[in-house]
């Protein structure tokens, strides 16, 4: 097992990184490529999950929106500049996302909202206002034509279901009632070749995250679980260490942007302090001709 899995979410962000090049004369030198492709499969809804709610989102070829449609949605629903840190990975992810999302196949799923619940809110976070990073939130997830109340909702929902559980518990699903064990029999099911179910890296991060609210880091409950869902758990080590060394570029990009914003914070104000000492000096100078000296 990938020593990833032994790790919370916090300290994924501790990853070590290569030293940064200088930034340069504006932010731009900040962008980089995220390597957080998407690879998303569908869900069914169990008649034991009343309480987590799982709306089947495909869409009808009616439906269907271009790239180019869902981040206008966005630029409209959300007009504030957003700081190249940020923006650059949010449009990589909006437009994965989006070629998920308008897919023939694609049912929403819970543990994939958690998913991305999760890695936004990682990615999101130090964002200068809270205010603004939830804006942002739903005018991404509405630019999808989605729900963030939904994504929301199920992924408080999923992480309050995870605190109540333990290592041995998680892995007992198969043979406990309740809501979401209803929801992971029926991964485990379709995922086992009775239904449709196709892996995806948001799922991963879900499923993880849930691992992790639990208490259960010890390499063999990932194995465990993942046998008993029937998904690779190969797939999973390696998804999470793309996740992590995401989580990585994003630090060293964050701490770029803060060396950057004290940078030109400092000229400026070397600037307003140079102006006025030439305007005190320009002043001082033109006393006497004002007193007829």
């Amino acid at each position: 097992m990938a020593a990833v899995t032994s790790l919370s979410f916090s300290a994924l962000t501790q990853s070590s990184f290569p030293s940064a090049r200088n930034l340069g004369s504006n932010s731009d030198g900040l962008r980089f490529r995220t390597s957080f492709s998407l690879h998303y499969g569908g869900f069914r809804s169990s008649s034991s999950s009343p309480r987590l709610v799982v709306h089947c989102m495909s869409s009808s070829s009616s439906e269907l929106a271009t790239v180019a449609d869902t981040k206008l949605n966005f630029l409209k629903a959300y007009k504030r500049p957003i700081p190249s840190v940020y923006n650059t990975v949010l449009q990589e992810l909006i437009v994965q996302q989006h070629l998920m999302r308008y897919k023939r196949t694609y049912r929403y799923d819970p543990v994939f909202a958690l998913g991305f619940v999760t890695v936004y809110d990682q990615l999101m976070d130090g964002y200068p206002s809270d205010e603004d990073r939830d804006a942002i939130f739903k005018a991404y997830v509405n630019a999808l034509k989605e729900d963030p109340e939904q994504y929301r909702t199920d992924a408080k929902n999923l992480e309050e279901w995870a605190r109540a559980q333990s290592s041995s518990s998680l892995i007992e699903f198969p043979s406990k009632e309740g809501e979401v064990e209803g929801i992971l029999k029926d991964i485990a099911e379709r995922a086992g070749g009775k239904g449709s179910f196709s892996y995806s890296r948001f799922f991963a991060v879900g499923l993880f995250r849930i691992l992790e609210l639990a208490n259960a880091t010890e390499p063999t409950v990932l194995e465990k679980l993942c046998a008993a869902l029937n998904i690779e758990k190969r797939s999973v080590d390696k998804d999470l260490d793309v996740y992590r060394n995401l989580l990585s570029k994003l630090v060293q990009a964050k701490e770029l942007l803060k060396e950057y914003v004290a940078r030109e914070k400092k000229k400026r104000e070397e600037r307003v302090g140079t102006q006025k000492a030439n305007e005190a000096i320009a002043s001082c100078l033109g006393e006497p001709q004002s007193m007829g000296l």
